[in-house]
């Protein structure tokens, strides 16, 4: 066995990953870690979190610098993997609100400790970034 398989045993048996792992399910943790690593999805995960149900213009307002095409596609992944859901309201012009689900909401609790970390840790990622500009020559 190499030393990078051990490190993986090591790991998993830490996290209490099964030896085998269901390939459905490993397929599916790719697909959300795929889509939630994505920065739209996280803004929108954040913005409904903190705002409650939006309009779609509202969704785009508060994410700020996304295309419509891309908050678009988005909602609608969020929607197909049941982290929102989509009312339309049959007026004039059309009228769709977006709010988290269930499913949403556990989610945002589940990353909200990326941004705890991401807080407490701030002060030595940028450290470490300056460091690795003066080294590579952009300071």
């Amino acid at each position: 066995m190499s030393q990078g398989a051990a490190g993986k045993e090591s790991s998993r048996s830490t996290r209490e990953i099964p030896e085998e792992v269901d390939p459905a399910i490993e397929e599916l943790v790719r697909g959300i870690i795929g889509q939630v690593a994505d920065k739209w999805t996280m803004l929108i995960l954040e913005t409904l979190e903190e705002q409650g149900t939006l309009r779609f213009t509202e969704v785009g307002r508060h994410v700020g610098g996304i295309s419509q095409k891309m908050l678009t596609k988005t909602l609608r992944d969020m929607e197909r993997d049941g982290l929102v859901s989509r009312t339309v309201h049959p007026v004039i012009p059309p009228h769709v609100d977006y709010t988290l689900t269930d499913l949403g909401h556990s989610l945002g609790e589940a990353f909200c400790g990326v941004w705890i970390w991401a807080e407490k840790h701030h002060a030595t990622i940028e450290s470490a970034r300056a460091a690795f500009r003066e080294r590579e020559g952009q300071g």
